[in-house]
């Protein structure tokens, strides 16, 4: 593939931009050669300068959505940065089962679930020791701005070497089904999560009802490339559907833009924070 020249680069980055908030810097422009190679091959074109050329002649919305997905980083496992899950485990989650039990039920978020692994965790972690809970009214919500990924993520079906990463050997017997070369996630589980494509960089979050409230919201590692306006109108937003008791966990190098709502908590080696009022 020959080089593009920098105004294709700026092109791209802006377009990226413009759909995602995800500000791409250009250090970074080689990734759009490695990352659109399959999206160029599929629209019959060989060369960045073909794409650009192409969306600059004509407007085509559903491939440059495809753009900005697949510029989208879309790294996850299971159980990643095992921290967060533990002390929900020995801390957060008996304390909101305590508060919810007359409500029966509790509202989960994995605001960028990519491929699922975070939502079927969350799942596994409470199948495995809250047995409890299998009465109550158990929502795990799991959302992406690519299509793609909350496709792989409905299928519930991964590969040998996501297995490989994070999950214990006795949730594989206990929660999965062998499937060829695969595995799959078995139905008790699945039925605990639902995904769905959402955009957190539109006007309005993909939850705007009244009782679109959740208890826990996992936002990890997603804000990395946004600029701070964006932090900011975002997580305004979570806030508002973030349960007064809520729990809130960002990635390991994020923080919130807007700190005066927000109360950090360290604990179990990791941090998560609650909302509160603004002042």
């Amino acid at each position: 593939m020959q080089t593009s020249s920098n105004s294709d680069f700026d092109y791209l980055r802006q377009l990226v931009f413009s759909l995602s908030q995800n500000v791409l810097d250009p250090s970074r422009d080689y990734l759009f050669e490695t990352r659109l190679t399959r999206l160029l091959r599929n629209q019959g074109m060989t060369r960045l300068e073909e794409l650009v050329r192409h969306l600059k002649t004509r407007k085509d919305p559903t491939l440059e959505r495809s753009i900005a997905e697949a510029m989208t980083i879309n790294e996850t496992s299971f159980f990643r940065d095992g921290r967060p899950f533990e002390l929900l485990r020995t801390d957060l989650l008996p304390r909101l089962i305590a508060s919810r039990h007359v409500s029966r039920g509790l509202r989960f978020w994995s605001a960028a679930c990519s491929t699922g692994q975070e939502a079927y965790s969350l799942a596994m972690l409470m199948a495995e020791h809250f047995p409890m809970l299998s009465s109550w009214n158990i929502r795990i919500e799991g959302t992406d701005i690519s299509a793609e990924v909350v496709q792989r993520a409905l299928g519930g079906c991964f590969h040998r070497i996501e297995m490989n990463r994070g999950l214990p050997a006795r949730f594989i017997v206990r929660y999965f089904d062998r499937v060829g070369e695969d595995w799959e996630v078995k139905p008790e589980i699945r039925k605990m999560c639902n995904f769905r494509q959402a955009n957190l960089c539109q006007s309005a979050l993909p939850f705007s009802r009244a009782d679109d409230r959740f208890d826990v919201i996992f936002l990890r590692n997603v804000m990395l490339y946004f600029s701070q306006e964006t932090r900011k109108t975002l997580l305004a937003g979570i806030h508002r559907l973030l349960a007064p008791d809520g729990v809130l966990f960002l990635g390991s190098c994020e923080q919130p833009a807007d700190p005066s709502i927000w109360t950090p908590i360290l604990a179990g080696g990791t941090c998560h924070f609650r909302p509160r009022k603004p002042s």
